[in-house]
Order: C-alpha cells, then structure tokens, then sequence
C-alpha cells in the first residue's frame, strides 16, 4: 500500500482541520478572575466542613448531615481557636486585660464562628444543598449556640457586647452636606 491511500481522519477538536474549519476561530479558553477574598474564604470553608464529614465515623455524606453536626463541628474549631476564654472559677473572670497568666482554654472567637456560619451557609446553597428553609446552618439550634458563645464570652471577658446601629448612608450624606455648609464653627457631622 502506498502512503497516497490515506484514509482522513477528523482532527481533535482543539486542533481544526486548515481546510474544513478555516472560517472558525479556534476555541481560547477565557482566563478566570481570580476569587474574591470572600469567595475564596468561602470555598475553603467549605472544603474544610466537608474534610470534617469526611473524618467522622462512619464518614458522612453531603446530603447526611444536619445541624447537630455543624454544631459538632463548631466545638471541633475550638481547638484552634486564639481567644482565651476565662472559667467562671478563674480569678480573671470578667476582666477584659487580665493582669497574668492563666490555664483557661483558647476558643474560636464569637464574630469568627458567626462570619463562618454565614459563609458556610451561602456555600451549602451554592452547592446544590437546598433551600434555604432546609438549610442546616441556618437551623435555630445554630442561631441559638452562637447566642450562649456570644454571651459567654463576654461575660468571661468581662467586655458587654453591644449591637452596632445600622446607619443609613444616603441621609447621613445629606445630614453631613447640610452641617458643613451650615454651620462655620463646626465641621463634625451629626449623629442623627
């Protein structure tokens, strides 16, 4: 047989045939923007619950878990945690610089479990987990766990949590426009 009796083949598709494709640009494949901090706090997050599920005995699925293994999971973070967290029995309880030393335990901070369970509950909806009435971290024992560490906390820092007061950005502008036009003496804006 001589080399002339070819028999065609089709080219891969990321390699057009000259003849056949050549009105048709080949396929470029359009760079990803990378994540946001968000995003990629997120993901990682999420990976890492999911490596929790995986760890537990017998090892757990996506669509097996419910909220009392996120709240198992929120006690397992403690032990990575940075915040020192004073027993009542301890003789800093309730003071927020404690002069010395002490054994109490390192625990997840309150803000840092609640920015968690926030990402963590967009992630699961993202991933295909349901709606939002069925979504484990969004489950009232969570809301209600992060009250009790909350308030825990607090106490044992002796540092009262105080709810910070929504401001309404479009008034506060034309508040603050209307003080410094209207007032010489002054150019501290009020807070209405």
């Amino acid at each position: 047989m001589s080399s002339d009796n070819h028999t065609p083949t089709k080219d891969p598709p990321d390699h057009p045939s000259s003849s056949s494709n050549h009105h048709k640009q080949p396929l470029q494949p359009q760079p990803q923007q990378p994540l946001s901090r968000y995003e990629s706090q997120k993901r990682r997050d999420w990976n890492t619950f999911i490596q929790y599920l995986k760890s537990q005995n017998p090892p757990l699925m996506m669509s097996q878990f419910d909220y009392t293994h996120v709240l198992s999971f929120l006690r397992y973070l403690d032990q990575f945690g940075k915040t020192k967290v004073h027993h009542q029995a301890c003789v800093f309880f309730g003071q927020p610089d404690p002069p010395g030393p002490c054994t109490c335990p390192l625990k997840q901070a309150w803000g840092s479990l609640d920015a968690l369970i926030g990402r963590l509950r967009a992630a699961y909806e993202e991933h295909g987990g349901g709606s939002p009435d069925t979504n484990p971290f969004a489950n009232g024992s969570i809301r209600v766990h992060l009250r009790e560490v909350r308030e825990s906390q607090a106490k044992a820092r002796g540092i009262p949590y105080r709810k910070k007061k929504r401001r309404k950005i479009k008034n506060d502008v034309v508040v603050v426009k209307k003080d410094v036009a209207n007032s010489s003496t002054s150019n501290k804006p009020s807070t209405t």
